[in-house]
């Protein structure tokens, strides 16, 4: 049966199940029962979104997390943008300046391969940083020290 006329079907399961039965579908869908005072409309527009979800593929784990910081009204950031091979960062820490060639495969540093912008940035300030932060590769930029 075609994707769409089997969420629809789905659907149209749901639009005539009682309360009692939204409830029952919703425990086998999500392992616990829904809290009590969730409307029929509400369990039957997340038990489609679970049916879609398990159809389709679930949201991406960047976009979840954008659309959670979203709901906690903080500001949403867009995904680092792609740096090509051949370029080189420059990032001055604590007097110190620090050169990073961008290869195919990640990062070189003082001859010394990584995998990622935050391994270097760890490496040069013994903390946890995100490494396009601290590159100054986005709107939030680190401070120097």
């Amino acid at each position: 049966m075609e994707t769409e006329a089997v969420i629809a079907s789905r659907w149209a399961e749901l639009e005539i199940m009682d309360r009692s039965a939204l409830r029952t579908a919703w425990a086998k869908a999500f392992g616990e029962a829904p809290p009590y005072f969730l409307s029929m409309i509400f369990m039957r527009k997340a038990l489609i979104w679970e049916a879609q979800c398990r159809r389709f593929g679930r949201l991406a784990p960047d976009l979840r997390r954008a659309l959670k910081a979203a709901a906690d009204r903080r500001s949403v950031r867009g995904p680092a943008p792609a740096i090509r091979p051949g370029t080189q960062l420059v990032r001055e820490w604590n007097g110190r300046r620090y050169q990073v060639d961008v290869s195919e495969d990640g990062y070189v540093m003082n001859d010394t391969r990584y995998k990622s912008l935050s391994d270097i940035a760890l490496h040069i300030t013994g903390t946890n940083w995100s490494g396009p932060r601290f590159f100054g590769l986005n709107k939030a930029t680190g401070s120097g020290a």
